[in-house]
């Protein structure tokens, strides 16, 4: 069987994988993400040394990274992240490190267009040709699947800085973006949960009015997101929706803002199946850089 290599590339920590799917996963590290030098020569390491021991020359890699980066394989910085607001990381070259050492075709794209690749092949995404994966952690980022593929545009879609409804007299948090203060990102993020409320996520009990609030604004996204894209599914991922309370609040005023306008069975009498989590869990990202790889030797 073939050996990919897969690489999540996050903003806190990487994610390295040698394998070819999901029951097929013969090596795994994970590591801090701190400077690119040392980052990037752990990365480089890791696959040195597991074709080493497997025996086995790797035939592609995907990596999926957290951005901005580019996405234009005609451009002199393909495969780089670019304006990133983390420390030491702007204009950093991801991708070339790999080539130089494999000398093998390497997939690149965001973190959550490899996670949505990932759920797509394997996931809650199987068998569907339009879908979007949002992930709401750290930040808020989505990735839309049109045609079976992801979706780029200019450079790629940011979908957690949409600017969402904001009742001032209901929630006066002033938002947590240090962009757009009250955007997506802003207002339902992880970080933003903690500042408005003074504890995180997790530490906020199930029956809190800060779920009820928090579902109202995801809601919001998600009604936005379905009437520009029409997506045949929602999935939703990331540290807060491990809040499982989460889901029947979405699905519900999901419902409400939608109005009965959008009319298809899948919304109005299947909406469990259509607000859904990944079905690959946390593991969506991972296993989305190895789906990568493996889409590339299929070009």
């Amino acid at each position: 069987m073939d050996l990919f290599g897969g690489i999540e590339a996050g903003g806190t920590k990487f994610v390295c994988v040698a394998g070819s799917g999901p029951d097929d996963i013969r090596m795994e590290e994970r590591f801090p993400t701190t400077s690119p030098v040392e980052t990037i020569g752990k990365m480089v390491a890791f696959f040195q040394h597991a074709e080493k021991k497997l025996g086995k020359k790797f035939v592609s890699f995907g990596v999926a990274s957290f951005g901005p980066v580019d996405l234009d394989t005609s451009s002199p910085t393909f495969g780089f992240i670019t304006s990133t607001p983390k420390p030491g990381w702007k204009n950093t070259d991801l991708i070339g490190p790999l080539r130089k050492t494999f000398g093998v075709p390497v997939g690149f794209d965001t973190d959550v267009n490899g996670a949505a690749i990932g759920e797509g092949m394997w996931g809650a995404g199987k068998g569907l040709k339009h879908f979007i994966y949002i992930t709401i952690g750290t930040g808020i980022g989505g990735g839309a699947v049109v045609d079976g593929k992801p979706l780029h545009g200019l450079i790629h879609p940011e979908m957690g800085h949409m600017l969402l409804p904001h009742d001032w007299d209901r929630d006066p948090f002033e938002g947590h973006c240090p962009y757009h203060g009250d955007c997506f990102e802003g207002m339902a993020s992880g970080p933003a949960l903690k500042a408005r409320w003074g504890v995180s996520a997790d530490g906020l009990p199930a029956n809190h009015s800060a779920w009820d609030l928090e579902a109202d604004y995801i809601a919001s996204a998600l009604q936005n997101l379905i009437a520009v894209l029409s997506p045949q599914r929602l999935i939703l991922g990331g540290g807060v929706m491990q809040q499982e309370q989460l889901f029947p609040l979405i699905r519900g005023k999901l419902l409400e803002k939608m109005n009965n306008y959008f009319q298809s069975p899948a919304i109005l009498n299947r909406m469990a199946e259509y607000v859904v989590p990944p079905g690959l869990g946390n593991q969506a990202g991972m296993l989305g850089a190895l789906a990568m790889a493996r889409n590339e030797i299929e070009k």
